[in-house]
């Protein structure tokens, strides 16, 4: 059954690397419309002349900043994908009032404009920073998941549904490694490795895609869901990337891999299940999902996610899983075309 054919879906931060791949993804299922809001004219222009042959496609300028400018824009809508965010660590960490005012204000707007506008489902998405976070953007974004579990947990009615998804490393996304060990590789060196014990869990952005658009309706109102996925070093990331890159460009010269320290704040591993969150987590086919710390006020949620689902029984994290062998890696980096 396909459940988002004749849905109105709004994608906020719709020019962005996720947000314009939920845009394609949506647009094969047969939506009603879909409605694409962004900050970025230029992007929202080019954006804008890719689909001008979908007539149930349309582009508006906004800023989640601004209440009264989404208010027009939710009206009708069945679905809200919530990708917009200020995302760059470093940046963040420079400026946090910004981040205060997209990443929570900003979110808090959309669930605000999603309650007066009766919308259905509202699906925030977060980051492994968010746990345990160490900086200005996982903060922000782990208070982004906290609005939207609390938005759920004192709402009046059953709409609307409100839920995030906590992604990994989604490869080949703007501000991923991969472009930049690409650029370094082609420069003919060194690339620039933090530390050689560094590892992360990976997705593909069509994963991270994925991951959203199922989580729609698997929602029943207040959780996180984290995708089971793999993990790697960084060092066999860097290793494999300058095999590949060397064949297909016919490079010759070596290419150094210089060790240049953590950043601030830059952890060694990824953390994607906090062990706080571990005694409310319950693992299911693909995912695991962290129920809200507090019950809703209102209704009674039944978070019985079938037969298959099991209480979760560690925590989450990259170097306590088992990582891809630096082949593997290579083959992962080959089968999903990311260079």
């Amino acid at each position: 059954m396909n459940q988002w054919k004749n849905k109105r879906v709004l994608i906020t931060g719709v020019c962005g690397t996720v947000g314009a791949e939920l845009l394609k993804q949506v647009l094969l299922l047969e939506p009603k419309e879909i409605i694409g809001i962004d900050n970025n004219e230029s992007e929202l222009f080019f954006i804008e002349v890719a689909h001008r042959s979908n007539d149930n496609v349309n582009f508006y300028m906004c800023d989640i900043r601004q209440k009264d400018r989404l208010r027009p824009l939710f009206k009708d809508v069945d679905i809200i994908l919530h990708s917009a965010a200020l995302k760059h660590v470093i940046l963040n960490e420079r400026a946090p009032a910004e981040a205060i005012y997209t990443n929570i204000l900003g979110t808090q707007n959309i669930i605000d404009v999603a309650l007066e506008c009766e919308v259905k489902r509202v699906i925030f998405t977060s980051s492994d920073k968010a746990v345990n976070p160490t900086n200005v953007m996982g903060t922000s974004k782990l208070m982004g998941e906290r609005l939207m579990t609390a938005a759920n947990a004192s709402k009046r009615s059953q709409y609307p549904i409100f839920a995030s998804t906590r992604f990994g490393n989604v490869l080949g996304s703007n501000g991923s490694v991969i472009p930049l060990f690409k650029r370094q590789i082609l420069a003919g060196g060194p690339v620039t490795l933090t530390d050689e014990g560094m590892s992360r869990f990976v997705m593909t952005l069509e994963e991270a895609a994925k991951l959203v658009m199922e989580t729609v309706f698997l929602a029943k109102g207040g959780e996180v869901f984290v995708t089971k996925m793999p993990g790697l070093a960084i060092k066999d990331l860097a290793d494999a990337m300058i095999d590949i890159i060397k064949e297909k460009e016919n490079l010759t010269a070596p290419i150094e891999v210089k060790i240049i320290g953590a950043k601030p704040g830059e952890k060694l591993y990824e953390e994607l299940i906090s062990e706080e969150e571990v005694r409310r987590t319950v693992e299911i086919d693909n995912y695991f999902t962290v129920m809200p710390a507090f019950r809703a006020v209102y209704e009674n949620i039944d978070y019985d996610f079938g037969p298959n689902a099991k209480d979760a029984t560690k925590i989450y994290r990259s170097d306590k899983e088992g990582l891809m062998s630096p082949s593997e890696v290579k083959q992962y980096l080959l089968d999903n075309n990311l260079i």
